[in-house]
């Protein structure tokens, strides 16, 4: 049995050397296959197992006048043989029967580093997520603060999100590992199934059940999304980062090393460029799955109009999550934090986060929705003028209490214990628990 190749790192995997190494792989599997079908001498096979190499440039060289990558590797292997026996080597094959199956193995070892990568993110994600699990802050909906919620809260929802790529690459990792021996338009007319399943067995791939010339390009185009859906989620969370360090905001900062420089005119700045590149991979990752997507529909049993965008896109994109994967976690790990910001911003809004607890507590007292919607949203309205009009004083509770429609319906302690920030995140624990994360001991205190 030929003895698999360890996981060897991202880029290594798309390099032409180690292409030509699983060809060369998938090449001795399938003699080795017919030495059990009884087609080739064992002998035959052992010489050629003892010489079988290739020189990469002695293939680059002969591609030049064969103009066919595979025939040039075939026709270097044959020199290396130098035998008789070289008549056996890729006997009953077809080119994409090696290059397909040479291809899933690419996506599964590329799968596997990225199921690591994500684990890794997961693993720092968790830990500032437990740091922070009660360190309140704003939530904001359409930009503009709705009701608290934790930072912790947000880097939980982070760690779910994330939990969900995990699931994807699992599913696809598996969805993409299938070989294809079947010959040159998948009737497998010239080499037995079973050479077909050893060959496959031996590489830990599944044989795909029905072909034409190569495996069907939608194994390949969902492969491709799930790593564009995993990039939108790096941008989804590089734009909250993004939002969270602006001046005015300033709750969260991308970690400034000693001696960066932020701008070349401006030497106060401290620009999130970490995540405005995340952002913008993540356009070249959505990008390249579209162009997986036009793969799909190939001629008849085959084209080789999809050749040439595989040979571009897979290996960029799937070095390219690593990197972003490696570079998630190091932002992550860093991350700078400001939870007196977040308090600060907290203020801004004079207490108003709390007016629907307020709303539904007047409707439990017996007032109609409508009701207790206009007298809470008057109050409201005359905060924020009282605000804008430069009152010291104004504040939502305060004015809450002042109002004699709701006065009539509260004691000042019961609507004080209403408006309170323990109301707001008495589900915390349970939030985390939902996502496997573990609740930390202690409660929110209220920013004083």
């Amino acid at each position: 049995m030929i003895q698999r190749y360890s996981r060897p790192a991202m880029r290594e995997i798309w390099t032409e050397q180690r292409k030509l190494e699983i060809w060369l792989q998938i090449e001795l599997l399938a003699t080795e296959a017919l030495v059990k079908e009884k087609v080739v001498p064992r002998k035959d096979f052992e010489l050629m197992r003892s010489r079988a190499a290739f020189n990469l440039e002695r293939c680059k060289e002969l591609e030049k006048t064969l103009n066919h990558d595979v025939i040039a590797f075939t026709t270097s292997v044959s020199e290396y043989i130098n035998d008789g026996a070289s008549r056996w080597f890729h006997f009953g094959l077809t080119s994409s029967d090696v290059v397909d199956t040479a291809f899933a193995v690419q996506m599964v070892q590329s799968a596997d580093i990225l199921i690591a990568d994500v684990v890794e993110l997961r693993t720092v994600i968790a830990r500032r997520a437990m740091e922070h699990q009660f360190t309140p802050c704003i939530g904001r909906s359409h930009g503009i603060h709705a009701e608290p919620t934790t930072f912790g809260l947000k880097l939980a929802l982070m760690y779910d999100e994330f939990g969900r790529a995990l699931e994807r690459l699992e599913r696809v990792r598996e969805i993409v590992a299938v070989g294809k021996v079947s010959g040159a338009v998948g009737t497998s007319a010239h080499l037995s199934p079973r050479v077909e399943a050893f060959i496959c067995r031996s590489l830990g791939l599944r044989p795909a059940p029905i072909a034409t010339q190569v495996v069907q390009r939608d194994l390949h185009a969902e492969f491709m999304n799930t790593l564009a859906v995993i990039g939108a989620s790096f941008e989804r969370w590089a734009t909250e980062f993004r939002h969270l360090q602006r001046t005015e905001v300033l709750e969260a900062e991308e970690y400034f090393a000693k001696g960066q420089k932020g701008s070349s005119a401006m030497p106060h700045k401290r620009n999130p460029i970490t995540f405005e590149r995340l952002t913008g991979l993540a356009r070249v990752l959505r990008g390249n799955a579209v162009a997986a997507m036009e793969n799909v529909a190939l001629w008849h049993e085959r084209d080789i109009s999809h050749s040439s965008v595989e040979r571009i896109i897979f290996p960029d994109s799937c070095t390219l999550l690593d990197y972003m994967f490696s570079l998630m976690t190091r932002m992550m790990d860093g991350l700078i934090v400001y939870p007196e910001n977040m308090k600060r911003n907290l203020g801004l809004s004079l207490g108003m986060w709390n007016s629907q607890t307020v709303l539904l507590a007047l409707i439990r007292k017996g007032l109609t929705r409508e009701q207790a919607y206009e007298v809470v949203q008057r109050n409201a309205m005359l905060t924020w003028q009282a605000k804008h009009a430069g009152a010291p004083d104004a504040d939502f509770l305060r004015q809450l209490l002042s109002d004699p429609d709701v006065a009539q319906h509260f004691q000042e302690a019961e609507l004080r214990k209403l408006c309170s920030i323990d109301f707001h995140l008495k589900e915390v624990k349970a939030r985390f628990k939902s996502v496997g994360l573990p609740p930390k001991a202690g409660r929110a205190r209220k920013p004083k």
